[in-house]
């Protein structure tokens, strides 16, 4: 019985644990950093702590958010798009 419940709450954990696909309005930006830059901010205040004390760095909007783009699609979507 302990081992049906166990695999059913793995089987639940790998279940729930879902990528999230949407850009946040918010991303660190800075010569360091790849283009966007790291866009994981809800908020402009978020991502002022998030940049303080480092080099460089500051917040700029999504340029995702801002010029209303979508995230590319992955490779792995691109594939199953294709047919592959």
């Amino acid at each position: 019985m302990r081992t049906t419940v166990l695999v059913l709450l793995m089987l639940l954990g790998f279940l729930s644990a879902a990528r999230a696909e949407r850009d946040y309005p918010w991303c660190v930006v800075g010569d360091d950093l790849s283009w966007p830059g790291e866009c994981m901010y809800e908020t402009r205040e978020q991502c002022m702590a998030s940049a303080s004390g480092r080099w460089n760095t500051t917040c700029d909007i999504n340029p995702r958010v801002r010029f209303n783009q979508q995230a590319q699609p992955t490779t792995k979507k691109l594939q199953e798009r294709r047919g592959h």
